[in-house]
């Protein structure tokens, strides 16, 4: 029906002169393709004001759009858009990932220092360890921590690395394991930082190449107006959004997974301050009982088991 329209009005057009005739032909591809449009959404049952709006929006401006601008770029354009849309994965994928993970750990953490605490003796932890795993950083730190001290105690000094006393090589131990779990849990913060703070720059960058073509391009035609400058310095700001895009999110979860691992790590080391005091002392940290999660729970004296 609508190509009967745009036939109908390119030969009104034809009659009332050229001028008019050249502007419905210019026209005639517009409506054409708002047609199979409207005809598209007809056959599936699906059509909608907003579709209708959006085939109008596409005869008014032309076509243009993200895909649009992306699809006229050239090969500078058209990399930047998939560096961007590679950072954007990149960061969506750290940041489900280590937000899954910080979660299961925190759940592993909790079941295992109330079960620390709540222990009769260190021969009970060590069981519990060997035979559920050291899967968290509270209980690597607690298994490594008392490996030191009975090894030490056995056996002495009988390597470079294990000279000093007991403390010292239980103190050397435990900072070497807390070491380990914070570059474990800053792992991938670099790539969200480099991401956040490079994208929207990333984006500029486009923007500034697509403004300069576009300019290019406006200025080797006659009868500029401010429909054609408009147009394609539009399109260009989208890449400025994109990076925006893509930088935000990037910035909000790096801000949140070092808050966390802060949160963490402080929890980390003092409960490392607690082991070590056991450890060395064979007493408990409070005299005579130890207060975690609300309850009072005794630990029994253990130096040189």
């Amino acid at each position: 029906m609508l190509d009967l329209i745009a036939s109908a009005a390119l030969t009104l057009a034809q009659a009332a002169g050229p001028d008019a005739a050249q502007a419905a032909a210019h026209a005639a591809p517009a409506v054409s393709a708002a047609a199979d449009v409207a005809a598209t959404a007809a056959a599936t049952g699906t059509a909608t004001a907003a579709q209708a709006a959006l085939a109008a929006g596409a005869v008014e401006t032309g076509g243009q759009g993200v895909l649009h601008f992306i699809g006229q770029s050239d090969a500078v354009g058209k990399s930047l858009f998939v560096f961007l849309m590679l950072m954007s994965l990149a960061s969506w994928y750290l940041i489900l990932a280590k937000g899954l993970t910080h979660l299961r750990i925190r759940r592993r953490s909790r079941k295992f220092l109330s079960e620390f605490w709540a222990a009769s003796s260190l021969e009970q932890v060590e069981n519990e360890i060997s035979t559920h795993g050291a899967d968290e950083p509270f209980a690597h730190l607690a298994s490594h921590a008392i490996h030191a001290q009975k090894h030490h105690t056995k056996y002495g000094a009988l390597k470079l690395e294990e000279s000093g006393s007991t403390a010292a090589f239980v103190t050397r131990t435990i900072r070497k394991v807390i070491d380990e779990e914070t570059a474990r849990l800053e792992n991938g913060l670099t790539v969200l930082a480099s991401v956040g703070s490079t994208a929207p720059f990333v984006g500029l960058f486009g923007t500034v190449w697509g403004v300069y073509h576009a300019l290019l391009s406006i200025s080797m035609t006659d009868g500029v107006t401010i429909n054609r400058i408009a147009g394609p310095v539009g399109e260009a700001l989208i890449m400025t959004g994109l990076g925006l895009a893509v930088a935000i999110p990037a910035v909000l979860g790096y801000n949140a997974f070092v808050r966390v691992n802060r949160v963490y790590l402080a929890q980390l080391d003092a409960f490392a301050h607690d082991l070590f005091t056991f450890l060395t002392t064979g007493q408990q940290v409070a005299d005579g009982s130890h207060e975690r999660n609300g309850r009072t729970i005794s630990l029994a004296s253990h130096r040189g088991a």
